[in-house]
């Protein structure tokens, strides 16, 4: 996000207040995730929990997550009310998630709504405060939908055990191996070909290799537990970043 601030034209206080503000959403849905989840990850045995295995105490997390969800309003609006609005709105539909929508249908709605509010968090601090174009909005939604299929399929099995089931979890594996890896692949398309003028020969070549990433995902990650998708995904991730830096200038 701070790159892509950069790119767009934002001064070097306005990275700084993109990246602390980021930072803060970031911890505050993190942390607040640890809290609300110690029970079911110690159920679980998430060894990878600091909370769940004792390491950190829950009411630590509890009240970190408390301070950065504090911090997170003024820094927001550090890039003025229009853009700390949406990135707030960014956060709060996190938190949602966490406290309860991951385990109904609509699991996926809050990952799209706050991937897409990412790059107007940048765009709407700009002189005239304009939006991101529609092929932005919608990369960053599907970014975010493709993600969270992504990562909910090396859990299916625990969050079935605790009483989760958002979507993935409805549709299945299968399924959710499917709609991960075409969501993650039309990021790519939509970064490659929705910037004006023609792509770029790295644009091509990042969409190229995102393919075969998420196709070598998606073969090698069906055995159960297994997060090779979602490294796929992560993979994946990194090549959108790069097609998003190289169209920053055109926001």
């Amino acid at each position: 996000m701070t790159a892509l601030a950069a790119t767009a034209g934002r001064s070097a206080p306005g990275m700084v207040a993109v990246a602390l503000a980021v930072l803060s959403g970031q911890l505050t849905t993190g942390w607040s995730n640890d809290w609300l989840d110690a029970e079911r990850d110690t159920t679980v045995g998430r060894t990878d929990k600091p909370v769940a295995t004792g390491e950190v105490a829950r009411s630590v997390v509890g009240t970190a997550a408390v301070v950065a969800g504090v911090a997170c309003i003024p820094l927001s609006l550090l890039s003025g009310w229009r853009a700390g609005l949406v990135h707030l709105v960014a956060v709060v539909c996190a938190l949602a998630y966490n406290a309860r929508l991951k385990a109904t249908p609509f699991s996926a709605l809050p990952y799209a709504l706050a991937f897409a509010a990412a790059p107007a968090f940048v765009t709407l601090a700009l002189p005239g405060h304009p939006w991101p174009p529609a092929w932005l909005l919608a990369a960053g939604a599907a970014l975010g939908a493709g993600a969270h299929f992504a990562n909910v399929l090396s859990d299916l099995e625990d969050d079935a055990a605790t009483g989760i089931r958002g979507l993935p979890h409805r549709l299945g594996r299968s399924a959710s191996e499917t709609i991960a890896a075409g969501l993650m692949a039309l990021v790519a398309v939509l970064l490659t070909v929705g910037p004006p003028g023609p792509p770029t020969g790295l644009a091509w070549a990042i969409l190229a290799a995102t393919a075969v990433a998420l196709a070598g995902g998606a073969a090698l990650g069906r055995r159960p537990g297994s997060r090779t998708l979602f490294r796929a995904v992560l993979i994946s991730a990194v090549g959108d970043v790069v097609l998003l830096l190289l169209s920053g200038s055109t926001l």
